[in-house]
Order: C-alpha cells, then sequence, then structure tokens
C-alpha cells in the first residue's frame, strides 16, 4: 500500500512539474478538487478526446455527433430523476469529522477480500505451475472461497439496503464489519443520510424574477431531449448513436485522489439506440467494443477488468463498468449501461413531445432502447498518465524517468534537437520544424548538453527525439531516437514525415482492434 502511495505522489508531483495538472487558482492557495491543465495537460486531454472522438463517429457510420448546451430547462432534470434521487449515501466521523460515501467505504472493505482471495491464487499458481487450475481452486480452496462468499454477501447487502433506501442497515453494515476511518481508525460514525449532488444556479436580471436552474450533473440527458433533432435531420435509422463530450458538475461529498473525482469534469458519452428486445445484444457487443478501445493504447490488458453492478440504477436492467488498476487500486473508468426505454419515456411524459422512431422494416412506432457508454475524461488521462510513469534502471547503473505515453496521444510527437547551437545545425534542425509543425506537434529544443535533453524529453513523454549534428549538413539524414527502447538510428530527412506518421498515426494504433 505503501509503494502505491508514493507511485500516486510521484504521478502528482510530476504532473505538475511538467506542465500537465496544476491546483486550480493556485496562487490563491487553490480550490479543493479544481484543477487546471496545463500547456502538456491540454494536449494530451485533447488527444484523448480526439482518439475517442474518431474512434466513434469517423469509424462508425451510424453515430453522430452533438454538443449540448451545459444549461437545460429545468424539468430536464426533474424528467430524468436527478431531482429526487441524485444522491450519494454520506456518513461522518465523529471524531476525525472527515466526511465519506458510506458505500465507498463498504465497497473499499469488499475490495480487500477480493486482493486476499487474489494474492491466494497467484501464491498457489506460483506453487503449482502449469498443473494449475484456477477456475477449480477458486471453487474448491476454503480460504479463498470464504474472501469471495463474503465479499459477495457483502456487496449484495449494500445493494439491497440502497435499493430500498434502508440507511440504518448501510450503517449497521459499516458497523458489523468493523470499518474505521481510514486516515484515523476511528470507528465513531454518524448516521447514514443522502445527500445531493447537483448543483444549483439562476437564470434571470433579478433575483425576483430569476428561475432556478442546474449545472448538468451528466451529460446523457442533452443527448435525449436532442433525439428526434438528431435523427429526423440525420435521417438515422435505427441502431443509430450519438456522441457527446462535454462537462458536467457534481457537489462531490468526497472529491478526492487528485483528478479521480473532482466537482467539475468532463465526460465523453455515447448513447445508441437499438430496438426494444435487442437491447441486451448491444449492450455485450458495446462491452467488448469499449474494452477493445482501451485495450488499443496498450497500457496493459492486467490494468483492466469488468465489474457487473450488484445495484442497477432505477434506469437500467444490465450495467457494467470497466475498472482500471490506478495507484490507489481498481476503480470505475467506464460506464456501460442497458438504459432501457426510461429516459426518452420520461421526457414524452414530462414535455408532452413523442419521442418516438418509426421503424419501416417493422412497419410500427416504437420508443428505441439505450445502450449507453459513458468515460470519465479526467479519469482516463488520469489512467494514462499514471501507468505510463516509470522509474527504468538502465544497463550503466543510472535511472531515468520516462513517461511511457502511447504516442498517438503524446502532447509533442517529436523533439528536434541540434547537437550545438552552431555551425548551421539550428538553422537546419529550425527547417525540420517548420516542415513537419504542419502535421504533427513537434518542438525545438536547444538548451543542455544531448543526453540532458533526451532525459527532460523522456520524462515530458515524448515519444521521438530527432537530432541534427555535423555530418547532416553533409549527408542530408539525422539521427532518430525512440523514447521506449532508446533505439537510434540513422534516417534522411525526407523519410521523417513517414516516420514521425507510423508512429503515432490514429490508423496505426486502432486498425487491430475494430
Amino acid at each position: 500500500m505503501a509503494k502505491q502511495e508514493d507511485l500516486f505522489k510521484n504521478v502528482i508531483s510530476h504532473a505538475k512539474e511538467y506542465g500537465y495538472i496544476f491546483a486550480s487558482s493556485e496562487i490563491y492557495d487553490g480550490l479543493s478538487a479544481v484543477y487546471d491543465y496545463g500547456q502538456n495537460g491540454a494536449e494530451l486531454k485533447k488527444n484523448i478526446k480526439e482518439y475517442w472522438w474518431r474512434s466513434m463517429t469517423q469509424l462508425h457510420q451510424n453515430i453522430v455527433g452533438i454538443d449540448a448546451a451545459i444549461l437545460m430547462h429545468p424539468t430536464t432534470w426533474k424528467a430524468s430523476g436527478h431531482v429526487d434521487a441524485f444522491n450519494d449515501p454520506l456518513i461522518d466521523n465523529k471524531d476525525s469529522k472527515k466526511r465519506y460515501r458510506a458505500d465507498v467505504l463498504v465497497e473499499d472493505h469488499a475490495e480487500k477480500l477480493l486482493q486476499k482471495a487474489e494474492k491466494e491464487i497467484a501464491k498457489a499458481k506460483k506453487r503449482f505451475g502449469e498443473d494449475f487450475d484456477e477456475e477449480m481452486y477458486r471453487e474448491t480452496n476454503p480460504r479463498v472461497k470464504r474472501y469471495l462468499g463474503e465479499r459477495k454477501e457483502i456487496l449484495e447487502r449494500l445493494a439491497r439496503s440502497l435499493t430500498n433506501e434502508d440507511l440504518a442497515d448501510v450503517k449497521s453494515l459499516i458497523e458489523e464489519l468493523e470499518i474505521a476511518d481510514p486516515e484515523t481508525g476511528s470507528k465513531n460514525w454518524t448516521e447514514v443520510r443522502q445527500f445531493n449532488l447537483m448543483f444549483g444556479t439562476k437564470l434571470g436580471a433579478s433575483a425576483d424574477s430569476a428561475t432556478d436552474l442546474y449545472l448538468r450533473p451528466e451529460t446523457a440527458q442533452g443527448i435525449f431531449v436532442n433525439f428526434l433533432n438528431v435523427q429526423k435531420t440525420g435521417r438515422m435509422k435505427i441502431p443509430f448513436g450519438i456522441a457527446q463530450i462535454g462537462k458536467a458538475f457534481r457537489n462531490e461529498i468526497v472529491a478526492r485522489q487528485f483528478i479521480f473525482r473532482m466537482r467539475e469534469f468532463e465526460q465523453m458519452e455515447m448513447q445508441f439506440f437499438v430496438r426494444p428486445g435487442e437491447e441486451l445484444e448491444w449492450y455485450e457487443k458495446w462491452k467488448e467494443t469499449r474494452l477493445n478501445w482501451h485495450k488499443s493504447l496498450g497500457l496493459g490488458e492486467e490494468n483492466y477488468r469488468f465489474h457487473d453492478h450488484e445495484k442497477l440504477a432505477h434506469y437500467a436492467n444490465a450495467a457494467a463498468d470497466i475498472e482500471f488498476d490506478f495507484p490507489f487500486g481498481f476503480k470505475e473508468l467506464e460506464g456501460i449501461h442497458s438504459r432501457t426505454d426510461f429516459d426518452l419515456k420520461a421526457h414524452e411524459e414530462h414535455s408532452g413531445k413523442k419521442l418516438r422512431f418509426y421503424d419501416p422494416e417493422l412497419k410500427e412506432n416504437y420508443v428505441p432502447y439505450v445502450i449507453e457508454t459513458s468515460i470519465g475524461l479526467d479519469r482516463m488521462f488520469l489512467a494514462v498518465l499514471s501507468s505510463s510513469l516509470k522509474e527504468e534502471e538502465l544497463e550503466d547503473g543510472n535511472t531515468r524517468t520516462v513517461l511511457k505515453l502511447p504516442a498517438v496521444l503524446a502532447p509533442t510527437k517529436a523533439a528536434i534537437l541540434p547537437l550545438v547551437k552552431k555551425d548551421g545545425l539550428p538553422e537546419l534542425a529550425q527547417k525540420i520544424v517548420d516542415d513537419l509543425k504542419w502535421d504533427f506537434r513537434v518542438q525545438y529544443d536547444e538548451k543542455d548538453a544531448i543526453g540532458r535533453r533526451y532525459r527532460r524529453q523522456d520524462a515530458a513523454g515524448t515519444p521521438l527525439c530527432i537530432t541534427v549534428d555535423h555530418d547532416s549538413l553533409e549527408d542530408n539524414s539525422v539521427t532518430v531516437r525512440f523514447r521506449d527502447s532508446m533505439e537510434q538510428k540513422r534516417v534522411p530527412i525526407e523519410e521523417l514525415e513517414s516516420i514521425v506518421r507510423k508512429e503515432t498515426d490514429f490508423k496505426t494504433w486502432m486498425k487491430d482492434f475494430i
């Protein structure tokens, strides 16, 4: 655990040192759980968005994108259920005065049981080698069965209690499991109570006539209220999807763990409209499609797992999370939900407008069912950043800090480095910059010795370094150094564009995963 905490601290420190993330309003001592993206962070964030957007709207002919407003008619949130039911169970520790989400405390306890079981399985796998039957071991080993059984019982009871709004039983569960304050160890808890997460605001010229509004707590409703607009103007046929990237706002009880849980955040969502009765088939397809998208970035298949929901939201008939192994453990990265026809029917009822599709093949009107894929952009950013930061021992005994970002996402694709600041090398290097900058974000760097520049670019996440030396003036060739392997190749200058493109192109990264 201490090692994970140290890694997380290193990620946060590195993010600031290399211009990825700053505390918002830092000169005024910051604002809790609000962050600014620096010069490299803004580029990485933009590249993640583009990678997702192109994979949705460019590779799928039946998915289009919109950009809905943050402010929406207040009845939107009544129809969606947010006004009445967008709550988290809150609990305070009387001794530490710290506030927590009660469900997260229980889920974290259950996760520890899973980790214990996995540790036992890993030891057995090492002991028995190739003869090891993991499935049989899970079903027969008493200790593993106990851990997994206890975990299942805990999560099922939590789900029942939350579904029935039995907050007293949630507290009883915390007390029975002897869950302590993670920071102080105190077990002196208050009662559990509900806390609405929406931020309110007002629209109008004066306080007397102002309309009460909400900052949107999710981006999905902007898609649902535009369902007919998009379907008719785009002449879309079922099945089809609508994608959106945008800001959302939640007054989180516990906004911690850096950018994992913030009060202002960004979502990348796609709502896929299907025929009633076909939703669960599409649900499974989108689970597979979304996991493949994540795998395409090469962050390590072992870092992902599915978690099926024990407690379903009021609108869903199936739901699963893609969880990622962050420095603080496996946590939700993306949700895939079968939302049934709840949203469109609710907006029909509250607006008085029909939100239906006429299916020419079936010759009938119906309210489509919906499969949702929803990924937190900031969480995706943290997943990429934290899994890419490495400390490597080199053959000469030295170490290097390297940010092995997927090249397709890297803020700067290549750094162009003149070996010395004279003899015409800077001029040739600048010419290469001027040629490449039309297609790629590149950087000119002439300060310090070449080895120090390599290390600086490694730590910033730049996948390629292009060195111009005295021989370049004679043979019109340069040395290309690859960040991950540190391999160096001599190549003609005219081949640079194709080399950079091959390393960083969207098609290169995605084509084997669609």
